[in-house]
């Protein structure tokens, strides 16, 4: 199993990035994480479906987060994070891959590794394994009650979101090499297939770096999203909205 089960975004003040998602998105808070403030940060997860998005902002100075938006110029995206069955094998792989755990995390039911975006280009790469390893099943990082919050008037799934890169083919290959899955080259882009959707790697659109600037939504009501962001004075076009500097590609 290797599923996109979050993705997380970063954002100098969040309260304003959480009401764009949920007025925009018709998404809801389902959990704030208080371990998150050993960091320096506070966060927000709302699910989207089965899976989740996250926001970080930070409440201190000198927190890598802080500095990530520094680098990139401003709100944007920040982990990808997905789901394995096999994270302890996978753990054992990445020394000889000369890739380092940033951060890892072992609650009882829960391990996951953060890897180094230095280790891996693009951003901030997460693998986790669940206990259970239910697909669409608990998710700890989102707590105990998230299903209650599972809205899905707008939204109904995340799948799959875009990385840009400098060398986009040897970032492309990285995570490839690193996820165990092919990195095939389909119009202009590299491709990498996760179970419920896909890594894209691309070519720089803007001047603001390697890092996540899509995430693709399977949507139930497009016409209300794109009502609401104009509302919001948001970004829009007739497929995407661009909510924390990302741009959200409405299937």
């Amino acid at each position: 199993m290797l599923r996109l089960r979050q993705i997380c975004l970063v954002a100098e003040k969040l309260a304003p990035i959480v009401d764009d998602l949920s007025d925009v998105l018709g998404l809801e808070v389902c959990y704030r994480d208080p371990v998150v403030a050993k960091y320096g940060l506070e966060n927000a997860l709302l699910p989207i479906g089965r899976d989740f998005l996250e926001v970080v902002a930070p409440v201190e100075q000198n927190t890598a987060a802080g500095r990530y938006l520094e680098r990139r110029g401003g709100d944007g995206g920040y982990i990808v994070i997905l789901q394995s069955n096999d994270a302890g094998r996978r753990n054992e792989r990445y020394p000889s891959l000369n890739v380092r755990i940033a951060n890892h995390m072992d609650y009882g039911d829960f391990l996951g590794n953060q890897l180094h975006p230095k280790d891996t280009g693009g951003c901030m790469l997460e693998v986790d394994r669940q206990a259970g390893d239910v697909v669409d099943g608990d998710w700890h990082p989102a707590g105990s009650d998230w299903e209650r919050h599972v809205r899905t008037n707008r939204t109904a799934a995340m799948t799959g979101c875009t990385l840009q890169g400098q060398a986009p083919e040897a970032l492309a290959k990285r995570w490839a090499d690193i996820l165990e899955r092919p990195a095939a080259q389909e119009d202009g882009a590299y491709r990498i297939p996760l179970d419920n959707g896909d890594i894209r790697v691309v070519p720089p659109q803007d001047d603001r770096g390697d890092g996540m600037i899509e995430i693709d939504l399977k949507t139930t009501d497009k016409v209300a999203i794109l009502a609401a962001a104009k509302a919001r004075d948001l970004p829009a076009s007739g497929e995407s909205v661009t909510i924390c500097g990302v741009n959200f590609n409405l299937l």
